[in-house]
Formats: C-alpha cells, structure tokens, sequence
C-alpha cells in the first residue's frame, strides 16, 4: 500500500466505515527519465463505497504501461454532492502542484472512473475550473479540469437512465430539478471537454448502456475526440475484466487511445 496523503491538512481522514482514509489520494509513481503522464483513479460503489477491484489493481496497470497513477480516496454517503466532486478537483490541483516534485507532466493529468466513479469522472470533466490565481492555498492556484477522462461502464444521467442508487446517495432522495440537470453530464458537454474513452456492456443490467451512448452522442454534437466501446454481454462492475473474452480487450484498447492522445 502507499502513503495517504490528505486533500486538505484541516480535514482529518475517516478512521473506520465506506469512507476510511478519505478525503486523500495514494500515489502509485513511476521511477525514471519522465516527466510521466498521471491518471487519476476513481472507483465505483453507488456513491455508497469505493470497490477496491476498481482502484488499487488498476493503478497497477496504468503503472505497467508507463503511466503513473493516483488512486482517489474521495467520500461518499452520507457525504452528499457537491463534496465528491470537489475532492476529485482537488487531486487534479494537487497533482499538478506536485508535478516536478513526483515527476509528473502537469500537462498530461486524466481521470479514470468506473460506475459511480465514472459520474464522478465525467463531472470533473464538464465541472471543471481553472484555478484561483488569488487564493492563499498554492494548490487552489492549478486548473481542476482533466486532460482526458478514460469512463468504464458509467454512470453519466441523473435522469431518466441514472443508476437509482447513485443518485439518491449523491443528491438526495428528493433532489432539486435544477440539480438533477446540472449533475446529468450529457448535458454539461461542450467544445471545451476533454477527450473521453468509454466503454461498457449492452446488456449491464445496473447502469443503463444509455449512459455511455447519451455521453458520446454529446460529445460528438461538439466535435470532442472520443472512444466508445460497446461489448454484447457481461455483468456491471467487471472492473479490468481480466476473465472476461470480450470486454478483457478495454484494457488493450484503452492503452492504444492512450498512446494517440500522448500518453
């Protein structure tokens, strides 16, 4: 395991339950002539909990194909939006401050995120700012937004194809409309969205297929690279899908995108 370091000094980490040593990041960081590419990983769990299939194994893989990787230990319920989401910009800005001191390019920063945490990727991705130039913190001076987002089977509406229990456990059992709306991130896209990488399976039978095709179809109205991969079958939450025939191949296919987009 590595070292936990907390997103803000102020707020003590959880001890024990779903949300144990949040809100913090765990650095999986290669050795070498970089400055290496970094992504930023953000496992699934219904905004309930954070698989830990989705996280620590997968840090290893990007690892293996020569990016360094952060895994984000962000909170969840009963911790409601807009603290998730806050917490993944503030591993970008932490990133990227540390990039001489880890070795990074702060020019070559993604996010990855299955399920709920592909939501939480694909917010980041349209939620995004570009730092605080005033702010006393040094961190909060760095741009939140994302050079890539990579989104494995996500949860993308919090409308009418939304996983039920992601939504309540990020906005409520009764959340505003306008809520609703601005956390639905197909409707968040615009030209200046990174480029994504998508995939999932027809028949998920947890999140709806419609969410990866609801995401594309955005970014293709405004011109934004992407990749989307659909597989016929196989359940939610494959994370790297290592026995599975066909969407085993994500991983593969995921890395080629990668090295288009210069990572």
């Amino acid at each position: 395991m590595t070292v936990i370091l907390p997103l803000w000094n102020e707020i003590n980490l959880e001890e024990s339950g779903p949300n144990e040593n949040a809100p913090s990041i765990q650095p999986f960081l290669l050795e070498g002539s970089g400055p290496f590419p970094v992504i930023i990983v953000a496992a699934g769990g219904a905004y309930a909990r954070r698989a830990e299939h989705e996280a620590y194994p997968v840090a290893e893989w990007l690892n293996s194909i020569g990016i360094s990787a952060v895994v984000l230990n962000y909170r969840v319920a009963p911790y409601k939006h807009p603290i998730p989401l806050n917490e993944a910009k503030r591993a970008i800005r932490m990133v990227r401050s540390q990039g001489e001191v880890w070795n990074l390019d702060p020019n070559r920063v993604g996010i990855l995120g299955f399920s709920a945490g592909g939501h939480l990727a694909s917010s980041v991705g349209t939620h995004y700012d570009k730092g605080n130039l005033e702010a006393e913190d040094p961190v909060e001076r760095y741009s939140s937004r994302p050079d890539l987002m990579i989104l494995c089977y996500p949860v993308i509406s919090m409308g009418a194809y939304t996983h039920e229990g992601s939504r309540t456990n990020l906005l409520g059992e009764y959340p505003d409309t306008e809520l609703v709306e601005l956390l639905s991130n197909e409707k968040q896209i615009s030209e200046e969205t990174p480029p994504a990488f998508l995939w999932h399976t027809a028949d998920d039978a947890s999140v709806s297929v419609e969410n990866s095709l609801l995401f594309a179809a955005g970014l293709g109205r405004h011109k934004v690279p992407f990749d989307l991969h659909i597989f016929e079958s196989g359940r939610h939450g494959l994370g790297l899908a290592v026995e599975h025939t066909e969407a085993g191949e994500w991983p593969r296919l995921c890395e080629k995108w990668l090295r288009k987009q210069n990572f």
